[in-house]
């Protein structure tokens, strides 16, 4: 997990099925929140993904899942919408407070209001209910590799473009020195564009390039992130210096 600002998170010893696993001699590839409120949905999901190596902790409400998120350094979190306490999206907004852990938001079918605000609030990505179990992990593996590295192979360690300052290494973003806060995704965009500036992507090509080949969203995923990335790194969003749009095509970085 990605810790913001002055609230760093030690990573915690190895507990119960971390344990186990190491046992067994088998490495904990990743750690995992689960929430959702349907714990017969919770158990099948944790089983499956432990069979896959990875360590996963659960919530039933949003509570306990921000409690959790506070405590613990995880390298995903899967957040159901519905949730008893406090419900998804709100939760997704105060993780973002603190944390830019890869959040994926779990939306009933159909209920495109929901996606929209789960990305408006900071989410990386969502997944529709009902759902195939192997769509899931693949997705969230997917989300996995594209979180701890750059979305495209680096040419330097370091990008630059008029005040802003990336560093892959430490996937820090300055501009006129002082740091921006972004989420994976966020980040990964922003990369993209800086390495690929005055070449206009159209939002199939974004949702492609940024969120993978086997992505199922759709283009508003890359409209909230630009607009939310332009709320971030420009003075004023409404009048963009960095991020550009082509009208009827797309986006492109100047």
């Amino acid at each position: 997990m990605r810790v913001k600002g002055s609230l760093p998170a030690e990573r915690q010893e190895p507990h119960g099925f971390e344990v186990e696993l190491k046992k067994r001699g088998i490495t904990v590839a990743y750690n995992i929140l689960l929430v959702d409120d349907e714990k017969l949905i919770v158990k099948g999901i944790k089983f499956s993904l432990e069979q896959d190596g990875m360590a996963v902790d659960v919530a039933y409400d949003g509570e306990e899942a921000l409690n959790l998120a506070k405590s613990k350094n995880f390298d995903l979190i899967m957040l159901d919408v519905m949730l008893p306490k406090i419900d998804g999206t709100s939760v997704c907004q105060q993780i973002r407070e603190f944390s830019e852990v890869p959040v994926v938001m779990v939306t009933a079918k159909g209920d495109d209001m929901d996606k929209i605000m789960g990305l408006e609030y900071g989410a990386d990505d969502y997944i529709t209910k009902p759902f195939n179990i192997l769509e899931l992990k693949a997705r969230i593996k997917a989300i996995l590799r594209r979180s701890s590295k750059p979305a495209t192979a680096p040419k330097t360690n370091e990008l630059t473009h008029k005040d802003i300052v990336l560093d892959y290494s430490s996937r820090r973003v300055f501009i006129r020195k002082k740091e921006i806060n972004l989420t994976a995704k966020e980040f990964d965009l922003l990369a993209f564009f800086m390495d690929n500036i005055s070449k206009v992507y159209s939002r199939e090509n974004l949702l492609h390039e940024i969120w993978g080949t086997d992505s199922v969203g759709d283009v508003r995923t890359v409209d909230v992130h630009v607009r939310r990335l332009r709320e971030k790194i420009e003075d004023v969003p409404s009048e963009p210096k960095y991020i550009f749009t082509k009208w009827g095509v797309g986006y492109y970085f100047g």
